[in-house]
């Protein structure tokens, strides 16, 4: 996400980075380099201007140039309009209402109807809520499917009356349906048009006005960039809707949209779509994004991630083995899926500092995982626990039971005994004597 951005943010701010003092003229050749990254990304000429034009002011009125490292103050005046540009605050959602109420809105193929799931599946596994999916899309049949399918996926229940036309009618008796059965939250899910038209636009704002939702949410596709932003206005003079959904911003590497939105609606953005699966949800954290951008990586969302799949009883457990000598295979292998469990591979790396840039043509790949999978799968029970019984004809037929080689096995072999030593080292004072050692190695 965002590469293309981030790259030539790079390359306009690294002309100040090297320099130990810095001139007007630097700081307008800089911030005309990052207008056209800006523009470059799709992001609206308004917005680019106001933007360079802020921070040239704030560069100038702060004594930049005067500055023991003007480069890095600089850096960090980027980054916190950067920050203020996509709506300074987190944004929460808000679950007031019993039930709670949300409307969704957008065009077709914006990702309305996947996006509405994966709020359902949040809503249930992180807020603990009970909610209710409900399907008013009443010109495709298909889209009640897919909410059904959608609805089996994460085990939500999906309110539905297929032969009913009137999406006003739907919304208020799944709004009865839900109080009677103590749902706590209900998504609505409306339909999308190809563009923007009267009776769509109509159709939506009686559902609105009729359900009377704590959050109306317009869900919109970040690839389509700046048309993005111009459907967005639109939907919000109709609606005036609380907050901004992005979804397949895994896929847009220029992201002017999520940067123009919000200067231009007012609107904050409250949630991110990142990849296809059900738990691919995040909500949006403008610094975050922001240190994401400017290559500075996102520490505090990946060890949250970490958190989430984090078990303490498990990790007791797994502490246990490694001091008496027992980490086998089997650990290794739910290690692997709690990192699975994360999310993308590349989105991951993305969140580590300086890592992005680093493997920036590197092509990481989520099934990175699936040869090693492979290789433990292929061994016996007794191999996965005691690793020193794989003799060279164990490995042949472990190789061919995995579709890999020998070398393979070999390397997968050497590379868990580096990392089970690495960890009795861990244990104790080892950690201490390690990162000692370490420090004498550099």
């Amino acid at each position: 996400m965002f590469d293309n951005l981030s790259d030539k943010l790079d390359k306009a701010l690294h002309v100040l980075k090297g320099h130990g003092s810095i001139t007007e003229v630097n700081v307008a050749e800089t911030l005309k380099e990052v207008r056209r990254a800006l523009l470059d990304a799709d992001v609206n000429f308004k917005t680019a201007k106001e933007f360079t034009n802020t921070v040239k002011e704030k560069a100038l009125g702060q004594n930049v140039l005067t500055t023991l490292q003007p480069g890095q103050l600089m850096v960090k005046l980027v980054k916190d309009e950067l920050t203020e540009l996509m709506g300074g605050e987190t944004a929460g959602i808000n679950l007031g209402g019993s039930p709670t109420v949300i409307l969704m809105s957008g065009l077709q193929g914006s990702g309305k109807t996947t996006f509405s799931g994966k709020l359902a599946n949040y809503l249930k596994n992180k807020k603990t809520k009970r909610p209710l999916l409900v399907a008013c899309d009443v010109y495709r049949p298909a889209a009640i499917n897919q909410l059904h399918v959608v609805g089996d996926q994460i085990g939500v229940e999906v309110y539905s009356e297929p032969e009913n036309k009137n999406p006003v009618q739907i919304a208020q008796n799944a709004i009865a349906h839900a109080k009677q059965h103590g749902f706590n939250v209900v998504i609505v899910d409306t339909a999308g048009r190809l563009a923007i038209d009267e009776t769509m636009m109509t159709e939506i704002a009686n559902v609105h006005k009729a359900i009377n939702p704590q959050e109306t949410l317009f869900v919109v596709d970040a690839m389509t960039g700046q048309d993005a932003v111009n459907t967005a206005k639109a939907f919000n003079e109709k609606l005036n809707f609380d907050g901004v959904v992005l979804t397949k911003l895994d896929g847009d590497t220029r992201g002017g949209a999520a940067i123009s939105i919000k200067s231009v609606v007012d609107k904050p953005i409250k949630f991110i779509g990142t990849g296809e699966k059900m738990d691919a949800i995040d909500v949006f954290h403008p610094a975050r994004m922001a240190d994401r951008i400017l290559g500075m990586g996102d520490v505090v969302s990946l060890v949250e991630r970490a958190q989430e799949q984090f078990d303490e009883e498990e990790a007791r457990k797994l502490q246990k083995k490694i001091a008496k000598n027992q980490f086998g295979f089997d650990d290794f292998l739910g290690q692997i899926q709690q990192v699975k469990k994360m999310g993308s591979m590349k989105d991951l790396v993305g969140m580590i500092p300086g890592a992005g840039k680093a493997l920036k043509n590197v092509d990481i790949d989520d099934d990175a995982f699936k040869g090693i999978e492979a290789i433990i799968h292929s061994m016996t029970p007794s191999e996965r626990t005691q690793p020193s019984i794989i003799n060279g004809s164990r490995k042949k037929r472990i190789a061919k039971g995995s579709g890999t080689s020998v070398q393979q096995v070999n390397q997968l072999l050497k590379q868990f005994d580096q990392m089970s030593k690495m960890m009795k080292m861990m244990q104790g004072g080892g950690g201490r004597k390690m990162m000692q050692a370490l420090g004498r190695m550099r």
